[in-house]
């Protein structure tokens, strides 16, 4: 049990030094082609902290391990809008200026009721994850051309803040998102194995595992991002990175990770599809009340997480 803990920890810091090398090699290298810091805040950093769940997801599904695939994906959106969206509006109210997330929030919602169908015969097939990635491609050119719209200076200051610098070189751009890959890599390889191997030991389900440990533990680069901007008082990167992310987690993920091999999870119950879903919803009164995310609507968010963990366990 030992080494599969030390393996799970060993791999978490390679998935968050990874994704976070890998983001601003990515970054620097779009900004240097002349990409504007509010679209690259909204495509490479937002997909770029999700890469850990894509990687592990990916592995998984290629192993067989469909359990574990899909656990990630909805744990993971669960885990965003329940602990980091809930800490990040515990730490500063969350109240957002921009335009892109009324049209963003009700597509999260929408793409976690096509996944719950879709996942009624408990599989996602090659021709279900093309449909979730055209519809990646079609939301992605959406937001660039949505977000050169966005002309609020606040909005613009704080993508300017929050998206890494320019290197020196573009070599080390290249530097950055190679070792990044290879961390992010070995990262999951070691999470897959370390995640498995627990769970036989300890008698959960490799599904149970994936909702959890591994979920929480990809989703280390988002929490990362989100608690960082909701301390510089940055509410728009805080939601704007768990709502892209959850986005990108089913159509991105789900789309390439069924392209491998039809990706099968019977084992996962419809209940942890509904409580994505539920958690979703929930993220609807930031649209009607103001476009803010209270504190006390945040410990609701984590409480709603605690109590699902604690039901999946027992």
């Amino acid at each position: 049990m030992l080494v599969s803990i030390i393996y799970i920890l060993i791999s978490l810091v390679a998935l968050y030094f990874g994704a976070s090398w890998l983001v601003k090699g990515a970054s620097s290298l779009a900004e240097r082609f002349g990409v504007s810091t509010l679209v690259v805040g909204l495509t490479v950093v937002a997909f770029g902290t999700s890469t850990p769940e894509l990687i592990v997801s990916a592995e998984a599904t290629a192993k067989g391990l469909g359990g574990i695939a899909i656990g990630n994906v909805i744990g993971s959106n669960i885990f965003n809008i329940g602990i980091i969206l809930g800490l990040s509006a515990l730490i500063f109210p969350l109240k957002t200026n921009m335009q892109i997330i009324r049209f963003d929030t009700p597509v999260m919602i929408l793409v976690a009721i096509a996944f719950f169908i879709l996942f009624l015969d408990n599989q996602i097939n090659w021709i279900e994850g093309s449909v979730f990635l055209l519809a990646l491609i079609g939301y992605t050119v959406f937001n660039v051309i949505k977000s050169r719209q966005e002309n609020k200076k606040s909005v613009i200051m704080e993508f300017n803040e929050s998206v890494p610098k320019i290197s020196r070189h573009w070599l080390l751009d290249v530097a950055f998102i190679t070792v990044g890959l290879a961390a992010l890599i070995a990262g999951s390889r070691l999470l897959v194995i370390g995640a498995v191997d627990l769970a036989r030991l300890i008698g959960l389900s490799e599904a149970v595992i994936g909702l959890t440990i591994v979920a929480a533990g990809t989703s280390v680069p988002e929490l990362a991002t989100s608690v960082v901007a909701a301390v510089k008082k940055q509410p728009d990167i805080a939601i704007g990175n768990v709502v892209g992310s959850n986005i990108f987690n089913i159509l991105g993920i789900l789309g390439i990770s069924s392209l491998i091999k039809p990706i099968v999870a019977p084992e996962i119950n419809l209940t942890d599809s509904l409580v994505m879903i539920g958690l979703s919803l929930l993220v609807l009164p930031l649209i009607k009340t103001g476009f803010t995310l209270k504190r006390w609507e945040g410990a609701v968010f984590m409480i709603i997480y605690l109590v699902y963990i604690i039901y999946l366990i027992y």
